[in-house]
């Protein structure tokens, strides 16, 4: 595993990606009511789950003020899947990729393979794979691991590395990317 380490801009450098993206999306956006009542400055999410079935795809931020009825949602959505465990899901990693799909300029949500994990799901995870960590940021609902059909795996991993907001890892075998808002960093590269 390499890893590289930079101590760049983190907020700056993921209000910059959302800024670069705000003109852009605000047209997609015009029906929420947050856009109507004021500056249109807002942050949405759109993610499935291919193991649930389930689909999420909302506007979870408004004028500086996240929704706390759409966070709450999107805590239920990365849930631990295998025995339905929520946990709080850090907004920064909401944000991270919020703004990532943002740059890549996709319709085409998410599909999340791993959000919060409890640390039994992980243990067990950890005893089948090398690539699991021990103390993983997805046990703290500080991670997430996605794909998208229309993009591959180095280009949403450029996008999120772009943000220089967390961690970036490229597992291209597997065909996804993890994205976390702990200390800038990327591997896999």
């Amino acid at each position: 595993m390499v890893e590289t380490r930079s101590s760049g801009m983190t907020r700056r450098g993921l209000l910059g990606a959302f800024a670069a993206t705000t003109l852009g999306a605000a047209p997609t956006f015009s029906k929420a009511a947050g856009f109507l009542r004021g500056s249109g400055d807002i942050r949405r999410i759109r993610m499935y789950s291919g193991r649930t079935g389930e689909r999420i795809d909302m506007i979870y931020w408004i004028d500086g003020k996240y929704i706390k009825d759409s966070v709450k949602e999107i805590n239920h959505f990365m849930r631990d899947w295998r025995n339905d465990l929520v946990k709080e899901i850090d907004a920064r990693t909401i944000d991270i990729m919020a703004a990532s799909h943002n740059l890549l300029e996709v319709n085409e949500p998410y599909m999340m393979l791993s959000g919060y994990r409890s640390p039994q799901t992980n243990a067990m995870l950890r005893r089948r794979s090398r690539g699991v960590a021990k103390n993983s940021l997805h046990m703290r609902g500080q991670a997430a691991d996605l794909r998208l059909a229309s993009r591959s795996v180095s280009q949403m991993a450029k996008a999120a590395i772009a943000c220089r907001a967390g961690g970036v890892g490229k597992y291209r075998g597997s065909n996804f990317v993890h994205m976390d808002c702990g200390q800038v960093r990327n591997w896999n590269g």
